[in-house]
């Protein structure tokens, strides 16, 4: 286990799924509730009875102790609250946690194992532990009563909504009348717009109508439903007409659940929350379908943001969205735009009323989005008219289709004389990442990019045959049609369109059609866990001429945006300890964007068109491990770094791919071993006595690639082992090894460079610094592709160094040859006297 230290006390604690639960609800309690974490301790021991005491999980006190040490505290009267934690897949400890609430001053418990979660309430006088009177626990200071009297200045932006929406899944799938998730969904939806709209529109009444107390379970939660579904009616009203909602459709949840959505989500400010609501609980509420199998994936708040200050829309600029999901870019858009007219003269002057007019006259008649999903189109339009009335040149339509294939609001809105109309902007995260996303060879006809193209000399040319093109390549294309001359487009594509070879005519495709401004290197973790494609974002200027070789690109590299690959939130590690800064790169982009250039920028670069290498638009390639911070080291330590690409061409080193992988009917089932990238590490090969071929499939398939002492196995691809490297024995020369293998053999070189001298040279910590910005992803496998010949090997200038590894280097060949010697006699031994025993 690791060892970590607890979020409120500073304690040890061991990293188990238990713990993750608490660390996860004292940071609610304390940033969402307003808890000291003085206030808050862990392992607190209450006494029950005269002789039996035991721990509870986290503790809530009503005030800090002057003397800060919890032995000070009386369980009598200090206590306010006290939470019981349970991995996510254990439902017990209720009872529990009554009794650590009857033996003290507690007045509300909360038992929760991060998936859902359950708040008790104890009646002062008489004692009494009840539940399904509160759905969340008061703020910091506030009396049980106070829940749900709060006004509207005191709501909070939530920091984790969704690990609200999980809890809130889980409560309704579990305690409702209705089972499937789409349908819990749109109730969902339907309350989400209850709470904007109420937001919105309703600040100038004493208090939010979207709440619930502690007295409302008295009458069946009648008078809640009573406020949501008034609520409710000025949605439909605010959307009349815009087909978002049926004639006459209600909420149709039971009174109790419509009170516990209330009750999570009272005291939060939905409008200021810095997360996109509604994107967010689809996410969590849509049904599977809609959260892979058609590649849909809503793009997170703060990845939107920086394509947003990448591309500065201006006031009165009209920006198009053509597989807009939930909103998301077009919110943000509208967002930025409203902030801009506040500074701008020919609104600033305005008065409110006015000013409010001219925003919403903006979002009607700038805003642009369609999607082919009615469901995510419906959501987008009641999201767009609550926040700035943006609904209506929203519409359902396949941004692929040619012009004929447009109808109604769709054709209205995108066609003009028969042709596609031309944006200012073009915000988009094409759907990618799945198999169901694939446009047939008859519709891709009508794209260049859906056809096939032939490499002829230094450039790529279309054929003819059209053929089944992923949906995001015609989106490229599409994309820059609706662009007018000079527009602007951000755009995120796997980043395999990014460095491929198979892609590169995609790439030409770009630059002969558009200026690349900037590339920006979204962390692998950005979709997971619904998708697990690494992507570029890209920002380009519509042009058709060609970037002049000065031309300088921005290029931007975040390793991670605040979550793991579970969607949770990632912590920064500090000082080798978990710290509360959550570890998200892309706001130290968005401050460092405009000087591209300061030495002082940790994630932002800039490099000429002329430099850009093999077609190669992948950021870190050219910023993470940086050639001139590489070098300035490598000479303060002593080392000459020479590439590996010259090595080749002076011809010390030559090398092979590796012979490929068996039928699966013949592994095992022979002597030859195969060996696969999972068998190379340590400067070792492991055979596996299980994996072995027949010697006839080993002589088809070596075709004349043989191994020789010494030769070195390089890790080439497919693998988190990128970069290892075994070295071949006499007794390994006749193995089967993985295609992902490259088989590098050095000769006699002016160099002096041996066999085990590169050896070592390439497990070299320069080496490994130097391998993040050269393994690469297609889709979601990593490769190092030709981009290993241009590492940079730090030799030592210094002979007697050299010398020493070398022999050391040659003392471990040794020393393996002998071992193996030893362990080929010994099994051979233990089998002699097996079957003498036999």
């Amino acid at each position: 286990m690791n060892e970590l230290t607890d979020f409120a006390t500073g304690k040890p604690i061991r990293g188990t799924p238990e713990e993750s639960v608490r660390q996860e609800y004292e940071r609610v309690l304390h940033h969402d509730f307003g808890y000291p974490l003085n206030c808050i301790d862990i392992e607190f021991t209450i006494a029950r009875g005269t002789a039996r005491r035991e721990r509870a999980d986290i503790v809530v006190f009503d005030k800090p102790t002057p003397s800060g040490q919890s032995k000070d505290r009386d369980q009598s009267q200090d206590i306010v609250g006290i939470v019981e934690c349970k991995r996510f897949d254990r439902s017990d400890g209720l009872q529990q946690l009554k009794s650590y609430m009857s033996a003290t001053s507690c007045v509300w418990g909360v038992w929760t194992n991060g998936e859902t979660q359950e708040v008790l309430y104890k009646d002062p006088g008489s004692g009494k532990i009840a539940g399904d009177v509160l759905f969340q626990v008061p703020r910091f200071g506030h009396p049980i009563d106070a829940i749900g009297s709060q006004t509207f200045a005191e709501l909070r932006p939530a920091t984790n909504l969704k690990l609200t929406f999980r809890r809130l899944l889980n409560e309704m799938y579990t305690n409702t009348n209705i089972s499937r998730r789409e349908k819990l969904g749109n109730e969902m939806t339907k309350l989400l717009f209850c709470k904007l709209q109420d937001e919105q529109f309703n600040v100038a009444q004493p208090k939010p109508r979207f709440r619930t107390s502690s007295t409302d379970h008295d009458d069946g939660f009648v008078l809640v439903r009573q406020r949501i579904d008034e609520l409710f009616e000025e949605v439909r009203q605010t959307l009349e007409g815009e087909g978002v909602f049926e004639d006459h459709e209600t909420i149709t949840l039971d009174n109790r659940a419509v009170a516990y959505v209330v009750g999570e989500l009272q005291t939060f400010s939905l409008t200021q929350t810095d997360e996109d609501i509604v994107g967010n609980a689809f996410e969590v509420f849509a049904e599977s379908k809609f959260a892979g199998e058609k590649g849909e994936f809503f793009t997170p708040r703060d990845v939107v943001r920086t394509a947003i200050h990448a591309i500065a829309p201006c006031p009165g600029e009209t920006i198009i969205d053509p597989a807009c999901g939930s909103g998301g870019f077009l919110i943000s858009a509208l967002h930025h735009i409203w902030h801009e007219m506040k500074t701008d003269n020919r609104w600033s002057s305005l008065t409110p009323d006015k000013f409010a007019d001219a925003k919403r006259d903006i979002a009607r008649q700038t805003i642009y989005g369609l999607d082919k999903d009615s469901d995510l189109v419906r959501i987008a339009k009641a999201y767009m008219a609550i926040i700035g009335d943006g609904k209506s040149r929203i519409a359902q339509a396949n941004s692929l289709h040619t012009v004929d294939k447009f109808e109604g609001t769709s054709r209205d809105l995108l066609l003009e004389e028969g042709n596609f109309k031309q944006f200012d902007i073009v915000l988009t995260n094409p759907p990618f990442g799945s198999k169901d996303t694939k446009v047939s060879a008859v519709d891709s006809a009508a794209f260049d990019l859906g056809h096939k193209w032939v490499k002829k000399g230094d450039r790529f040319e279309r054929s003819d045959t059209s053929r089944s093109t992923p949906a995001q390549e015609l989106f490229i294309e599409r994309c820059l049609t609706l662009l007018r001359p000079g527009g602007r487009m951000a755009i995120i594509l796997p980043e395999t369109y990014g460095h491929a070879p198979s892609k590169a005519y995609i790439r030409q495709y770009l630059e002969d059609h558009a200026v690349i401004n900037a590339v920006i290197d979204l962390p692998h973790n950005t979709f997971r866990p619904h998708c697990n494609a690494k992507t570029l974002m890209w920002i380009v200027t519509k042009s058709s001429v060609t970037n002049p070789s000065d031309h300088r690109i921005i290029f931007a590299a975040a390793d991670e945006m605040g979550r793991d690959h579970h969607g949770k939130i990632k912590h920064r590690i500090i000082g080798g300890e978990l710290s509360e800064e959550v570890w998200n790169d892309l706001p130290v982009i968005r401050k460092e964007w405009p000087h591209p250039n300061s030495e002082t920028n940790r994630f932002v670069g800039e490099v000429k068109g002329s430099n850009i290498r093999d077609s190669i638009y992948v950021p870190r390639f050219y910023l993470n491990a940086n050639e001139r911070v590489l070098r300035s080291e490598a000479d303060r330590r002593g080392y000459d770094l020479v590439e590996i690409e010259t090595l080749i061409e002076e011809g010390a080193l030559t090398f092979f791919r590796g012979h490929g992988a068996p039928p699966n009917q013949y592994k095992g089932t022979g002597e030859v071993p195969y060996v696969r990238v999972g068998d190379i590490g340590n400067w070792a090969v492991y055979r596996n006595p299980t994996a072995g071929v027949p010697k006839a499939i080993y002589s088809k398939m070596v075709k004349g690639r043989h191994l020789e002492p010494k030769d070195l196995i390089f890790v080439h691809d497919g693998s988190y082992r990128i970069g290892d490297v075994g070295i071949i024995l006499p007794s390994d020369t006749e193995i089967l090894l993985d295609s992902h293998c490259l088989v590098v053999r050095v000769s006699d070189n002016d160099r002096k460079i041996s066999s085990l001298e590169l050896a070592y040279l390439l497990r070299h910590d320069l080496i490994r610094r130097q391998l993040p910005s050269r393994v690469f992803f297609n889709t979601t496998l990593p490769d190092i592709g030709n981009r290993w010949r241009s590492l940079l090997l730090p030799i030592a200038r210094d002979p007697d160094e050299r010398s020493r590894t070398r022999n050391l280097m040659e003392i471990v060949y040794q020393r393996r040859i002998e071992a193996e010697t030893v362990i080929t006699r010994l099994l051979r031994e233990g089998s002699d006297f097996a079957s003498t025993c036999n």
